[in-house]
């Protein structure tokens, strides 16, 4: 092969510019690497932390749940000796109409020995949930003013509703009622915020008790009475119309005698005639104060006497002066007797009461 021969100076030559053409080479490569657009590093941040956007936990809301309640199975009962369905309900503490309904008998309810009765037991109220306020039925129920009622010997539901002013559909849902039929002695819930709205003044009659105060009419207010053989009639205005167990008790009492002598009368009438045997017995003019209250029976005293309590106002009182006997002694001196009042004798116009529907 030829031989080539190179020069020390052109080796030398070549070798710088080997070297210099790879600084070049290196230096451009580092150069691109530091000036290479942000926006690549950008991009890389923004996809690392998709994933963690993803990953988010949802909340759900667990529901309330509401207490109900369990109906009872009904009791076996059978009919025993004097029963009766007011008798076994009073037992039971139900109510006389849930054993005619759960049994298929008629409202007279005729019971016999031996007969077997289904007795529906209360359903148990669950506890309510607590709660910070009322909800809207149970605020109208809770300002609602009721009164005790028992039902009397003649009552329906009708004459009730009639005397109270209210509506038999508000008698029925206050109490729980599925129809108009009521019995003897069964108490009721009188609602009087359901009170009807009336266009003029209510008549006299069909006020429910309590009754108002009585109006004292006569005898006029320190009326004199100096005979033994005057009269002593009292009267006054009716409250309305009383019921069969509900009467006027009309109270006495000796004023001048000290020695606390005093009678209580009771009548139906507004009025009554003092009886003789309070007449005083001397000469001596007498101060007599009198007054009214009406009253209803509440059962009987130990010694079978009616037991009377108190269902109106009491009327104011009123005093009379009354002188027993004549005055004028052995000398045979009479007094002149004070002329009776004509009114005084005349009876006060009954009230007819007003039939009840």
């Amino acid at each position: 092969m030829p031989e080539i021969t190179l020069s020390l100076p052109a080796v030398l030559g070549f070798l710088a510019l080997f070297l210099i053409v790879g600084a070049a080479l290196v230096y451009f490569s580092l150069f691109n690497k530091q000036n290479a657009p942000a926006t690549d590093l950008t991009q890389t941040v923004t996809i690392t932390t998709t994933p963690t956007l993803t990953t988010t936990p949802t909340i759900t809301l667990i529901p309330t749940l509401e207490q109900t309640a369990t109906p009872l199975p009904p009791v076996d009962y059978t009919v025993g000796k004097n029963d009766t369905c007011i008798s076994i309900a009073a037992t039971f503490k139900v109510s006389v109409n849930s054993i005619l309904l759960a049994n298929d008998i008629s409202t007279a309810c005729i019971l016999s020995i031996g007969q077997k009765l289904k007795i529906p037991q209360p359903t148990p109220t669950a506890s309510p949930m607590p709660t910070n306020t009322l909800s809207a039925g149970d605020a109208t129920e809770s300002a609602c003013t009721k009164i005790d009622y028992k039902v009397a010997a003649n009552d329906t539901l009708s004459s009730i509703a009639a005397n109270y002013n209210v509506t038999i559909a508000a008698l029925k849902s206050y109490n729980g009622l599925t129809n108009d039929n009521v019995y003897e002695s069964q108490p009721l819930k009188i609602p009087l915020c359901e009170r009807k709205a009336t266009a003029g003044p209510t008549p006299t009659a069909t006020l429910p008790p309590p009754y108002a105060a009585p109006n004292l009419l006569l005898p006029p207010d320190g009326a004199a009475f100096s005979l033994a053989n005057d009269v002593v009639t009292l009267q006054w205005a009716s409250v309305g119309s009383l019921r069969p167990n509900e009467m006027y008790a009309v109270s006495i009492e000796d004023v001048t005698d000290g020695t606390g002598r005093k009678m209580v009368d009771y009548v139906p009438d507004t009025k009554y005639i003092v009886p003789a045997t309070f007449r005083p017995t001397d000469n001596n003019p007498h101060i007599m104060r009198w007054w009214v209250i009406p009253v209803r029976q509440k059962g009987n005293t130990s010694d079978s006497k009616p037991n009377w309590e108190p269902s109106g106002t009491p009327s104011a009182q009123r005093v009379f002066s009354w002188i027993g006997v004549a005055t004028g002694g052995s000398t045979g001196a009479t007094s002149t007797p004070n002329p009776v009042p004509t009114t005084l004798l005349t009876p006060t116009p009954e009230v007819t009461p007003t039939p009840k529907p």
